[in-house]
């Protein structure tokens, strides 16, 4: 009975210390990234107008894509901090010389890995595309409401990429007067558009800018003069710019749930388009839940057997690093294949159980990973050379 509530402590020990370094570690690399990522998005807050809290939601819309690749790197930081911490500590000396067999040590890390794994599932086969779809529509609000809430009198202001717009000032009743418009977005042809008044109209077609009393040039690519057009009316469309509108909607194979790749639309334009790209990131998907129990697994296969020098455990710590990067690598260039190829989704699923069912095997017989020692020799003595060399300069 003691021994059973000793071993019991030990569990919820280990599995405070990883699920909260995992915590710690997951929401700080996120924060940064997002933060680098949100800057370069800044230009929505500053020339479109929108508040702060309009800026963070946007931004924040895109983070459980960034969720989805930081927490299994999150997870293995989190297994080897806390297994190098108990090996400084001595504890996984003291618990193996006790008899504690590795799968109990194994299993508390085990219970924060399927934690991980179901929160990776769940973000990527609703929560990541559900949040691209909002900030979809989210952008589409913005455009829509760009002429009445966003747009200075009498400055310009670039909507998006290569369209400008200018009103010289508002009058009541939504009448805009002094309306400037340059459209350079096809790059065939440059439209400038130029009319003494104009005002808002939305209905079911969209978002439209009705021009009164102006004139319309159009500089075509190859032609050295411009063509002039005059008119008392013309509907300027703002429902397409940044996307698609709002009737018609088309979302991209990344805002798609999973069971809309799992059986998609045979009728839909996309996926008669790109199957080889709906059937990649469907395997993408499916694959994700799973490289947390890889990571954590050969992460343990390398630092979960009882150390006796420093050498051997930062070693093994670097084959760790260069072992997992591989894998990661080989299931990136797998994805990527696997929209040509129909081995590539195979080849990665059976890597990925190869990986298990090894570092299973190293775990069950307390085998410590680690280069051979001719390996260990030779890059001690390029340390030490090449310490020798800065210490002499």
């Amino acid at each position: 009975m003691g021994s059973r509530c000793v071993i019991g402590s030990i569990d919820s020990y280990i599995f405070r210390q990883t699920f909260a370094a995992f915590l710690l570690v997951l929401v700080t690399l996120t924060g940064v990234i997002w933060l680098t990522q949100a800057l370069r998005g800044i230009d929505v807050m500053t020339s479109q107008g929108q508040t702060v809290l309009v800026f963070i939601g946007l931004t924040g819309l895109a983070i459980p894509y960034l969720v989805l690749v930081i927490a299994p790197i999150a997870l293995v930081i989190a297994v080897a901090y806390v297994l190098n911490k108990l090996s400084t500590d001595s504890e996984i000396i003291v618990m193996n010389a006790a008899g504690m067999q590795p799968w109990r040590l194994f299993r508390p890390f085990l219970l924060v890995t399927v934690i991980v794994s179901a929160m990776i599932f769940a973000t990527s086969a609703y929560i990541a595309p559900d949040g691209l779809r909002r900030l979809k529509a989210w952008q589409r609000e913005i455009t829509a409401d760009v002429l009445s809430n966003v747009l200075q009198t009498g400055k310009f202001v670039e909507i998006e990429r290569n369209l400008t717009l200018r009103v010289r000032e508002r009058q009541p009743g939504g009448l805009l007067v002094g309306i400037f418009i340059d459209d350079r977005r096809n790059p065939k042809e440059r439209v400038t558009i130029i009319a003494e008044r104009g005002t808002v109209l939305k209905n079911e077609r969209g978002s439209f800018l009705i021009l009164d009393d102006g004139n319309l040039q159009r500089f075509e690519a190859g032609r050295r003069d411009p063509a002039f057009v005059a008119f008392d009316r013309n509907a300027f469309d703002m429902s397409k710019i940044g996307g698609n509108t709002s009737t018609n909607v088309t979302y991209s194979i990344r805002e798609r749930y999973l069971w809309d790749l799992l059986d998609p639309d045979p009728d839909d334009p996309m996926f008669k388009q790109f199957p080889g790209q709906f059937r990649a990131e469907m395997h993408e998907r499916l694959t994700s839940p799973l490289y947390p129990f890889a990571f954590m697994a050969l992460t343990f296969a390398f630092l979960g057997a009882p150390r006796t020098t420093r050498q051997s455990r930062a070693m093994s710590i670097s084959s760790a690093i260069v072992s997992l990067s591989t894998l990661r690598l080989i299931g990136f260039a797998c994805t990527v294949l696997a929209a040509t190829s129909i081995f590539a989704a195979p080849f990665q699923y059976a890597l990925l159980f190869a990986t298990l069912a090894f570092s299973a095997w190293v775990i069950a017989r307390v085998i410590v990973l680690e280069p051979p020692p001719v390996v260990i020799d030779t890059l001690s003595s390029m340390v030490a050379r090449v310490t020798r060399r800065f210490a002499a300069s």
